[in-house]
């Protein structure tokens, strides 16, 4: 059926505080100013408004809202006929409305009302009997981002995307798709609706979702600043307990259809294995697979607390036993299509109703993984990418779409390691490599032929998987602040280059979507190929210090053909980082020493860092307990300062003194070290500060690393360490 207007000509147009009604027959059509950067422009085709997403659904079927923040105060807009259209304005926009026929643009405020437009319809929005259309103007060098978890892709420009629950898990799929999208003209767009859609980004661009109704949220600012109106008005990303940053275990222990009977009691006998291989782990799913109970549900959880390990159950037919299942100590839940189908509405009640069933029977927080999302689930779980087979070709696509899924407010992602079946020795040690670098990982077992641990393949890659999981495990600190901060504004750790070099176009060249920024201070560049070089890797401006060998590069700069042996994933740390750190041999949460932090510090002008803490289990912080502390350094040629900041707030198990570890990047050794007004000691080798209450040493290894081992410092005061310049 060909395209039909879906408005006419403006007849009457009425300003009433911070809503504005607007009659174009046959429809009627209201602008409601939410805030001075936000906007809702609601079109009712018959005249009759409807809100399908946040409105009670017909009898019997679930009841989740995509909007949570309604308590918007409004602004109202100035109002001036311009003659061709009307202006309605804010601080920050101005909607201007055409007359004949009605169409909107929308443009950022300027005080001599000279205003840059920053997109506009080319048309009126139109309708073909199965779904109503919009067309947008596209800029010459304008990129579009999100639409949630796509499949292989983070940028979109010249491209369409599904906007639906596809079920396709592979390259190209967007099952966790979102109806949303960001723009670098300074805007994104949340489509209010549970309808499937499609957005093509082509010149006009064209957005349209299946329902006979247009409802879109409009969003001015950077792309930051986007993310984080959307995610204040759709929910925060939910605050993971630290354990559920740690790596998890997925399998089935009774009537396994793969590798025969097993018993619910075995996973602990797996449990075991992480720890004889000083493997961390913080929780299990000990029943992931179909036709997989359990039994022994107590002992398996009384004994997996024993090990610090937390209590995970799958579910493929709902949540019927909940409530005892959460008092017996279930607190990770993840969802399965089988019961959540067919998505949309139906997936995000099956995540809050999973969410609140832990929250609403113990004092701990929900952690839920779900592989069908929509606007609004990044409140309640992770998105996990589905059911793939490992191999080179999964590493591959997945690179690009975790760091695009972070664009569309979806703060934890991630996919199994080496997928739930398939793959070998070398993709699993590739493949786990880099995902220790996403807000969560996941190892699954239940559909493979043989089990899928870490160390199930023996030398050499034990050793490495190993090595890249106790890394993880120390880096906690560092991630678990991200997921805090994407809990107050929406911006998950792992990011594409371009979100953070906006004005650098080789970020978004085809060999640069194979790399992401873990956070200000990681750059990662996967290895996805079977082969012990890596090249294509990019390197934007800045100094960076390559992890492993302290070699430093100037950005800039495309590396040449990198040396990337079966144990070497290439990660670089940009100048003027500081990553605080749990001490080497941390293998637990529930474990480590409190009593000791260790910041990995590379100089590089000012430069600083706020971690955040908590107790990383219970919902205290949300009532205000939990603790922060600044640290900064000053690099120059003339001396290094690294200033420890006293600790703000307090939870639950705050250390009262702190010892600190630092480890300042820099060829040269100082002249001398000072902790406050004090001359620390000169150690002749690294080791020999374990045996010390303070001191320092020079280590020429990666580069060059100074050590400085800090008296305990109390929470309440700071400390300032001076690395002296040697004379000349």
């Amino acid at each position: 059926m060909a395209e039909q207007p879906a408005v006419g000509r403006v007849t009457s147009i009425d300003v009433d505080g911070h809503q504005v009604a607007i009659t174009a027959p046959p429809a009627r059509v209201r602008v409601v100013f939410l805030t001075d950067d936000v906007v809702r422009i609601w079109m009712a085709p018959n005249g009759r408004f409807t809100d399908p997403a946040n409105t009670a659904p017909p009898a019997g079927e679930p009841d989740a809202d995509i909007v949570v923040k309604v308590d918007h105060p409004g602004v109202a807009p100035e109002f001036a006929d311009e003659g061709e259209h009307y202006r309605l304005s804010t601080p920050t926009l101005t909607v201007r409305v055409h007359k004949d026929p009605l169409r909107f643009g929308l443009w950022l405020r300027h005080d001599d009302r000279d205003d840059t437009l920053i997109v506009e319809e080319r048309q009126s929005l139109s309708w073909n009997g199965a779904a109503v259309a919009q067309y947008l103007s596209r800029g010459a060098d304008e990129q579009f981002f999100g639409a949630g978890m796509q499949n292989g892709r983070f940028s979109h420009r010249a491209a369409t995307v599904d906007v639906e629950v596809s079920y396709d898990w592979n390259d190209g799929g967007c099952p966790n798709s979102v109806p949303f999208y960001l723009s670098t003209a300074g805007y994104g767009v949340l489509r209010n609706t549970f309808a499937p859609g499609s957005y093509r980004f082509t010149d006009p661009v064209r957005t349209r979702h299946e329902e006979h109704r247009f409802d879109a949220y409009y969003f001015v600012g950077g792309p930051k600043q986007v993310i984080d109106r959307y995610t204040e008005l759709t929910g925060r990303p939910f605050l993971p307990p630290i354990y559920g940053l740690e790596m998890g275990d997925a399998d089935c222990y009774l009537c396994n259809q793969n590798r025969g009977q097993r018993h619910t009691l075995d996973a602990l006998a797996v449990a075991d294995g992480y720890g004889e291989q000083k493997m961390p782990l913080g929780w299990m799913l000990v029943n992931d697979g179909y036709g997989c109970g359990y039994e022994d549900l107590d002992r398996v959880a009384d004994g997996l607390g024993e090990r610090h390990v937390t209590l995970g159950l799958w579910t493929s037919t709902g949540l019927p036993d909940q409530e005892k299942e959460v008092r017996r100590g279930a607190r990770v839940r993840k969802l399965d299509i089988a019961w959540v189908f067919p998505g949309y509405r139906f997936g995000l009640d099956a995540c809050e109703t999973a969410y609140r069933g832990i929250e609403d029977n113990c004092d701990g927080r929900g952690f839920v993984w779900s592989a069908v999302a929509w606007a609004g689930a990044q409140r309640y779980a992770v998105q996990w990418s589905g059911d793939q087979a490992g191999s080179w070709e999964y590493i591959r696509w997945q690179i690009p779409t975790y760091a695009g899924a972070t664009l569309s407010g979806l703060a934890s992602t991630t996919g199994d390691i080496d997928g739930i079946y398939g793959g070998s020795a070398e993709t699993y040690t590739r493949d786990l490599q880099w995902k220790m670098f996403l807000p969560v990982a996941m190892t699954m077992d239940g559909w493979a032929e043989f089990d899928k641990q870490p160390w199930r393949r023996g030398e050499p890659y034990t050793s490495i998987n190993r090595r890249y999981v106790q890394l993880r495990e120390r880096l906690l600190p560092y991630f678990y602040t991200y997921a805090a901060g994407a809990h107050r504004h929406g911006l998950g750790m792992v990011r594409p280059l371009a979100l953070e070099y906006p004005d650098d176009p080789a970020t978004l060249r085809d060999e640069v979507r194979y790399q992401f920024l873990a956070g200000d201070a990681f750059l990662v560049a996967p290895v996805y190929t079977d082969t012990e070089v890596r090249k294509g890797i990019y390197l934007p401006e800045g100094r960076w210090t390559d992890y492993w060998t302290g070699e430093r590069h100037q950005g800039p700069v495309r590396l040449g053909p990198y040396p990337a042996p079966l144990d070497r994933l290439p990660l670089f740390v940009k100048g003027g980082s500081i990553v605080p750190m749990w001490p080497e041999g941390t293998l637990s949460w529930a474990t480590r020493d409190r009593g000791q932090l260790d910041l990995d510090v590379y100089p590089d002008g000012d430069s600083r860092f706020t971690l955040y803490e908590d107790d990383g289990v219970s919902r205290a912080y949300a009532r205000g307990e939990y603790a922060e502390q600044r640290f900064a350094c000053t690099g120059s040629a003339g001396a290094t300062t690294v200033t420890i900041g006293s600790v703000a707030g307090d939870y639950a198990g705050r250390p009262e003194t702190r010892r600190y570890l630092l480890r300042i990047h820099g060829p040269e050794p100082p002249a001398g070290v000072t902790a406050g007004d004090t001359a620390l000691a000169r150690l002749a080798a690294p080791a020999d500060l374990d045996a010390v209450s303070s001191g320092w040493s020079h280590d020429v290894a990666l580069g060059g690393v100074t050590l400085v081992r800090t008296p305990p410092v109390p929470a309440a005061e700071a400390l300032t360490v001076t690395l002296r310049p040697r004379p000349g």
